[in-house]
């Protein structure tokens, strides 16, 4: 495509304004990106800080592992129910009031969970704080993809790549140093300030990029939806719960029901292609075998990483019988191994494209969770950080390669549907994951317990088979990398796919 068409596109698509240069942004388009990933890492650090405290309020507030863990996935969750709304959101609304909205929520939810008086109550906190992290993420992306320049596009979603995985792997620490001289409640007092100065940051210096337009909300399809990821969600986590025998309803019960929900959510959104509004998630996205293939990678890498932030803490916590403060310690060099990385995968992405970084990648992932299957309670301390820094060597070489080679194979139109449905279908993998490692968990610690096992040893074995599941959940991303491939040059601008 010449520039002139570049050009001509950008005039007549709503949202997009000219590059000045094909290999550098202007530097207001540098100002507002960097505030939203400033907002964006604020918010996405909170979606794990629940893990080490976990034990913690397990304790305070009288619950089990499998409850608790619902501060987690109950914030997926939420995170997974709103963001398919977010692509009607974003063209409905203009960029500020969506940040300001955005932000407000966040803050309210962080308010609310630090003077929560109960687990009910927090547990609606960490639900308002989602639901404005929601709409934060693919805000943040689907700005990055209108203004950012294919040419630098990589190095771009490099550090766009610290928000979406870095965030939640120093989630841990902070609760832990946190945790280590003050209650769990000051974990969301500490965080209310930052938020504050965020949105006030953003509400005087983000502007408006965007044109709106009106459409209609397909109310249908936005409750199927919510039925379909909530009541999957929900069945998985009852697993957990049905260890212990306190559980209300067969867990099978809702995951059909879930399954049966996103069945007739995907047939909504066909039969809605054609119409004039559009449907509410645009599912030709996954016409494109660059999209698939790497949505689907991505999703098994987050299940592995949101998995382990849960399952680990409580290995170190209750099977080492390390403190809070040595445990957010300890996954700290993961975490920044990933801060530092990122960026360099971004440059490499722009250079050798994306199966170079990513197969190795899913290599290093899938070996690190098999190396974890094997924790004892004899293991060093030291161990478990080399295996968390292989797991994030791993995560750091997939995020970036994936999610460029994912939104970069899409036309301009497709850009908001395709970041809505990939940060759905993540948010879906983080909390499928944290359910399916605390489920294996917690039914294998109670069934060796019941065996006769002390609750240590047992609580051991429980750690061991869930990373084994994960390892053998990592085998199919280890196939499927070698199908991901560099977008053509010709996905940019050109006409939406059909499907039929």
């Amino acid at each position: 495509m010449s520039t002139h068409d570049d050009t001509a596109l950008r005039e007549r698509t709503p949202g997009l304004v000219p590059d000045a240069r094909p290999d550098r942004l202007p530097p207001g388009d540098k100002t507002l990106i960097g505030l939203l990933l400033v907002a964006g890492f604020t918010v996405i650090l909170n979606e794990t800080v629940m893990g080490v405290a976990l034990p913690v309020l397990m304790k305070d507030l009288g619950v089990t592992a499998a409850t608790g863990q619902w501060l987690t996935t109950g914030f997926m969750l939420t995170m997974a129910v709103v963001i398919p709304a977010t692509g009607y959101i974003m063209g409905r609304f203009r960029l500020r009031p969506i940040f300001i909205t955005a932000m407000s929520l966040f803050t309210l939810g962080t308010a609310i969970a630090a003077a929560a008086p109960g687990f009910g109550v927090l547990l609606v906190g960490r639900v308002v704080q989602a639901s404005g992290t929601a709409v934060m993420l693919p805000l943040l992306m689907t700005t990055a993809l209108t203004l950012v320049p294919p040419s630098i596009r990589g190095r771009i979603m490099g550090t766009i790549s610290i928000v979406i995985s870095v965030a939640p792997a120093i989630g841990p620490t902070i609760s832990g140093l946190v945790l280590s001289q003050l209650t769990w409640r000051w974990i969301f007092i500490v965080m209310l300030p930052v938020a504050v100065v965020a949105l006030s940051l953003g509400a005087w210096k983000v502007r408006d990029v965007t044109t709106p337009h009106r459409t209609r909300l397909d109310v249908l399809s936005l409750a199927l939806s919510a039925v379909g990821f909530g009541a999957l969600i929900f069945g998985l986590s009852s697993i957990g719960e049905s260890a212990g025998g306190h559980v209300l309803i067969a867990p099978w019960i809702p995951i059909s029901v879930g399954v049966l929900a996103l069945v007739l959510f995907a047939w909504r959104q066909i039969g809605l292609q054609e119409s004039a509004d559009g449907p509410l998630m645009d599912l030709r996205v996954f016409a494109r075998r660059s999209y698939t293939v790497s949505a689907l990678v991505l999703v098994i890498g987050f299940m592995a990483m949101f998995g382990a932030l849960i399952v680990l803490p409580i290995f170190l916590q209750q099977v080492l019988e390390l403190g809070t403060l040595e445990t957010g310690l300890l996954l700290l060099p993961g975490g920044l191994t990933m801060g530092a990385l990122s960026p360099v995968v971004g440059r490499l992405y722009d250079r050798v494209g994306p199966r170079p970084l990513v197969t190795p990648g899913v290599l290093a992932l899938s070996a690190g969770l098999w190396l974890l299957s094997t924790l004892h309670p004899g293991t060093p301390s030291a161990a478990v950080v080399g295996v968390h820094v292989l797991l994030s060597i791993g995560l750091a070489f997939m995020i970036t390669p994936l999610f460029t080679s994912a939104l970069g194979s899409l036309p301009r139109d497709l850009y908001g549907h395709g970041s809505a449905i990939v940060n759905t279908m993540q948010q879906l993998a983080g909390a499928a994951g944290t359910a399916l490692f605390i489920t294996v968990l917690s039914t294998t610690t109670a069934a060796r317990h019941a065996a006769g096992a002390d609750l240590l040893s047992a609580t051991a074995d429980g750690v061991q088979s869930a990373f084994l599941w994960g390892g053998v959940v990592s085998l199919v991303a280890v196939g499927a990398s070698l199908l991901v491939r560099r977008p053509p040059a010709s996905a940019e601008g050109d006409a939406p796919v059909a499907m039929h």
